[in-house]
């Protein structure tokens, strides 16, 4: 058996008993960090159980883990380098503090930057936790809110979520500052003076942005979800933010613009339209008689405003001699809005105007050409007028 005398004895400056309480305690640090961090991430989730009303317990503990881990971690760290005394407590060098009216030499240790640099980690992972338990909050809030019929909701969580984060950054800057660095935080606010307005300026692109966000939550001009269009980009909004808005296109890529161009821009909100025009020409041959482009015309617009899927005061007419053809103007809305029975029902019609066209012993004019002595002269350029197809 070991007697207390083994464990009196010193090598390198600590006893035996030092460096044995240094492995057991990191031993035991390493061995039961996982199984701490889960019990104590559930203890914490009793505290949001009713809050969440739902079974979220996994992602709150998955969301929790590694924060609580990492301080765990750094603990039992801090207090097993603790057991050790030499040379933990020999000065490295000095720095010269005010105190009262005197500058004294301060001695700074080994021991005192260990200290420091372990305090600066756990004040970084408890504001970790911190802002894992926003992410958490946020995740309930937006799984109740996709229950609801009012967009509002989807698209103000992310937006709180990221105001929150942002102010616990805040908070932890400065409380890094006053612990670790021993600045006086408040002596640093109040001394800001020029530099604070300086900036201040600096940020006004930001707080444009910022002051943005709140225009848009508070007038509402779109939700997460409609489909708008602003400096040329439309896409359908995914998610409004601190700073920006972001728009995913058609092309299915992401389009960010800054919340103050969101609301200086001309932006349309195409989710609130009640219809979808169509319009374009068409061009008749030179050889179609004037009564079958009356019956043409008169047939087209009958057909269109008697389509279940329009709004029915769609025209067709006659609009001008093209230089190949004769132009038919035609314009309609599309009353239902879903994309691919939008494209049904157009096609529909441009199938059937082709047959009201065919029966009236009549054809579709395209570019032709006149061979005259050895040169070509173009007798129609149908691109200007022909098949114009516009679709809003």
């Amino acid at each position: 058996m070991l007697d207390a005398a083994f464990f009196d004895q010193v090598f390198w400056g600590n006893t035996v008993m030092a460096y044995c309480l240094f492995g057991a305690i990191l031993f035991l640090g390493i061995i039961l960090k996982r199984i701490i961090s889960k019990l104590l991430s559930k203890l914490l989730f009793k505290l949001f159980r009713n809050f969440s009303q739902q079974s979220h317990d996994d992602a709150f503990v998955a969301l929790l883990i590694k924060p609580i881990s990492l301080l765990i971690q750094l603990t039992t760290l801090y207090l097993a380098i603790n057991q050790l005394r030499h040379p933990l407590e020999v000065a490295i060098f000095h720095y010269r503090k005010l105190v009262g009216k005197m500058k004294i030499a301060v001695p700074v240790s080994l021991g005192d930057c260990i200290d420091r640099i372990f305090l600066f980690l756990i004040i970084l992972s408890i504001f970790w936790i911190i802002l894992r338990i926003i992410d958490f909050i946020s995740h309930v809030l937006l799984y109740k809110a996709s229950f609801t019929n009012n967009k509002s909701d989807d698209q103000l969580v992310p937006f709180l979520k990221e105001l929150l984060k942002t102010l616990v950054i805040f908070i932890g800057f400065f409380t890094l500052l006053g612990f670790v660095f021993e600045v006086n935080v408040l002596t640093l606010i109040t001394g800001l003076g020029i530099g604070g307005i300086a900036i201040a300026l600096a940020a006004k692109e930001s707080l444009e942005n910022l002051i943005g966000s709140f225009t848009i939550f508070l007038d509402k001009p779109f939700v997460v979800g409609d489909l708008v269009k602003v400096d040329g980009v439309e896409g359908t909004v995914e998610k409004v933010g601190f700073r920006s808005t972001r728009i995913r296109t058609s092309e299915r890529t992401m389009a960010t613009i800054p919340n103050r161009g969101m609301i200086d821009g001309v932006l349309e909100n195409l989710s609130l339209r009640n219809s979808r025009k169509v319009a374009f020409t068409i061009g008749l041959t030179y050889e179609t008689k004037a009564e079958s482009v009356r019956r043409i015309v008169t047939e087209i617009e009958s057909y269109i405003n008697g389509h279940e899927g329009t709004s029915g005061d769609g025209t067709a007419s006659f609009k001008s001699f093209g230089d190949s053809g004769l132009i038919v103007e035609i314009n309609y809305f599309v009353t239902i809005l879903n994309n691919d029975a939008f494209l049904d029902i157009r096609q529909e019609i441009n199938l059937e105007i082709m047959d009201i066209v065919m029966r009236n012993q009549s054809d579709f004019a395209y570019p032709t050409q006149r061979l005259i002595s050895d040169h070509i002269v173009p007798v129609a350029s149908a691109e200007k007028e022909v098949g114009n197809d516009t679709t809003d």
